[in-house]
């Protein structure tokens, strides 16, 4: 297939970029293809120029975000070898929890609409997950590596998520907080 005419894959990135950001702070209902658009500095010709629905580029929004997630705990591992998981759950729980919506975790993030939406999504989004999951075990020493990686995504996404919903700082903070001390004991 060729490249879409219009600038390539300049224009492309933008608008994945600000599909990112768009689909994480409105939700997939709350933004329509012209807001993305917009939100890239693009027209909605341009839109389509590249995807075919908003769906497609909620698709390619979800792809990106769960492939950041992958390349960070792949970082951390990188950078702190064994005893990589303390050091992540500090970062994931901290530095990034105060980061604009529109720019956070795209588990925690998408997953509710991932749940709503069409069979590419969520196979893409299933596939991601999947790579994510055998990324953190790998970096697991012991027994049941597959299990625990899964219960720590569960508990710093739940976490993240309700965390980041709660409007009283000293509820976030006990969310948080319980959230570390139970992904560390993972």
């Amino acid at each position: 297939m060729g490249k879409p005419k219009g600038g390539g894959g300049d224009a492309r990135q933008k608008l994945i970029d600000a599909a990112g950001r768009g689909f994480r702070v409105g939700g997939y209902g709350g933004i329509g293809v012209d807001g993305l658009a917009k939100e890239a500095g693009l027209t909605s010709g341009a839109f389509y120029a590249h995807f075919g629905s908003k769906a497609d580029a909620f698709t390619v929004a979800v792809s990106e975000g769960m492939e950041c997630l992958y390349r960070g705990v792949q970082s951390f591992q990188e950078s702190h070898g064994e005893d990589w998981i303390g050091p992540f759950v500090e970062f994931y729980l901290g530095p990034r929890m105060d980061v604009a919506l529109s720019d956070a975790c795209a588990l925690p993030t998408f997953t509710s609409d991932v749940s709503r939406s069409s069979g590419p999504t969520r196979t893409a989004y299933s596939e991601a997950l999947k790579r994510i999951v055998e990324l953190v075990a790998k970096g697991l020493r012991g027994r049941n590596r597959e299990a625990r990686a899964w219960q720590i995504l569960s508990l710093l996404s739940g976490a993240a998520g309700m965390a980041r919903a709660v409007a009283d700082p000293a509820m976030r903070a006990a969310i948080i907080e319980a959230a570390k001390t139970a992904a560390s004991a993972v």
